[in-house]
């Protein structure tokens, strides 16, 4: 398993040269300064290309090319949008860039409502509070026929939560859920979030997914082509989010996806810690029944509360098994290399992570901590290098 980082540019308040003292050899990065559905041109990549490799590290995984909001929506000519993506593609693979991960999610990725949440041992991390969600989405959006989406005991410590908060806890109960887009090259304020949300009024789950697969029957023949394999990553979390249908979800989802165009080309990233937060996911099942359209793995885990409320947990702590995770990892990379698959190492990053020490005060993007990942990567690193060991297995 190739060990890689994500990097959000040269704006990252974490350097290339850091990253290589992690031990992670790839980079996960995107051209965020780049609009969605506008084409990433040869010179834009090889600019990023050149300094990430002046630094020791390669340019290892896209994350993401951004989906436009018009296909999720499946509205009007869209075929400038398609072409625009299809040529990025063509640009990537004309670099020596091969893998890219991308999301589905309509207008929002990941969400959660506290972004330093105090630990027991110290250290901060990511949260999701299903009342303070609830509160949001009932009382700040006034969303139609919200409530119905919540439980009454959820309700009710919503409602406690709205009525005792200031301003400033509005204001950054918003922050938090706009923080899931560290890359988005938009923000939105209430009314802002309102008026994008009200677009997908008359989109159905069914609907987005039938625009998912259109969007992959137009780029999958031009990735196959160019040799590029794209990895979708779940929904985060893996629900309906402000009445916004989610397809990216479950076992179902996925098996859809990998069907709608019977390619290696379509595959998925495969996410621990976003599909961990649906209570029905089972992870090495997932894994195993995926195995060979795995072309991204991000590694992270989560404890999950009765109410949906779920929080980022220690990398080898949390709901998900990740040693049996890792495992069939390892077997997969293991028969793509028996069939002498000359891209048999499968790339994962150590996905979010805790605040710890010297991370605190450092303001790097939210969940995306220096000492809290390397702790992360170490303790898998140690994990396939045990399981790999045992069984066997190339690493």
């Amino acid at each position: 398993m190739e060990q890689t980082w994500r990097w959000f540019g040269p704006e990252d308040a974490i350097t290339l040269p850091e990253i290589r003292q992690t031990g992670a050899t790839g980079i996960v990065t995107a051209l965020h300064h780049i609009p969605y559905g506008v084409v990433w041109s040869v010179e834009e990549i090889e600019k990023r290309k050149a300094m990430i490799e002046a630094a020791g590290l390669r340019w290892a995984v896209v994350e993401s090319v951004p989906v436009a909001e018009p296909i999720k929506l499946g509205g009007g000519d869209l075929q400038p949008l398609y072409e625009n993506y299809r040529q990025t593609l063509r640009n990537l693979a004309a670099c020596g860039i091969d893998t890219v991960c991308y999301n589905f999610m309509p207008i929002l990725d990941w969400t959660r409502t506290q972004l330093y949440y105090p630990l027991a041992t110290g250290g901060s991390a990511l949260r999701f509070n299903a009342h303070e969600y609830a509160a949001f989405d009932v009382y700040m959006l006034e969303r139609q026929g919200a409530e119905a989406e919540h439980s009454p005991e959820v309700l009710k410590r919503a409602k406690a939560w709205f009525d005792a908060a200031s301003e400033s806890d509005k204001d950054k109960l918003l922050a938090c859920i706009m923080s899931g887009l560290p890359g988005a090259y938009e923000r939105y304020d209430v009314p802002g979030l309102k008026r994008v949300i009200d677009t997908y009024r008359d989109i159905t789950a069914d609907d987005l997914r039938q625009n998912f697969a259109s969007f992959l029957r137009e780029v999958i023949p031009t990735a196959e082509e160019v040799g590029v394999r794209l990895g979708v990553h779940p929904d985060d979390p893996p629900r309906p989010i402000f009445g916004l249908p989610r397809v990216v979800s479950n076992e179902e989802d996925l098996a859809f996806i990998v069907g709608a165009v019977d390619s290696v080309a379509n595959g998925l990233t495969l996410c621990t810690g976003s599909l961990g937060a649906g209570p029905a996911n089972d992870l090495p099942k997932i894994a195993r029944r995926f195995a060979s359209r795995i072309h991204f793995v991000h590694l992270r885990n989560v404890a999950k509360e009765p109410d949906g409320s779920f929080m980022e947990s220690n990398h080898l702590g949390g709901d998900v098994d990740m040693v049996a995770v890792v495992t069939e990892i390892l077997e997969e990379q293991k028969r793509r290399k028996d069939r002498n698959d000359a891209r048999w190492r499968i790339p994962f990053r150590p996905d979010h992570g805790h605040e710890l020490l010297t991370d605190v005060g450092r303001k790097t993007h939210p969940g995306y901590p220096l000492v809290g990942r390397l702790k992360g990567l170490a303790e898998v690193r140690g994990v396939m290098t045990a399981v790999a060991a045992i069984k066997g297995l190339p690493v």
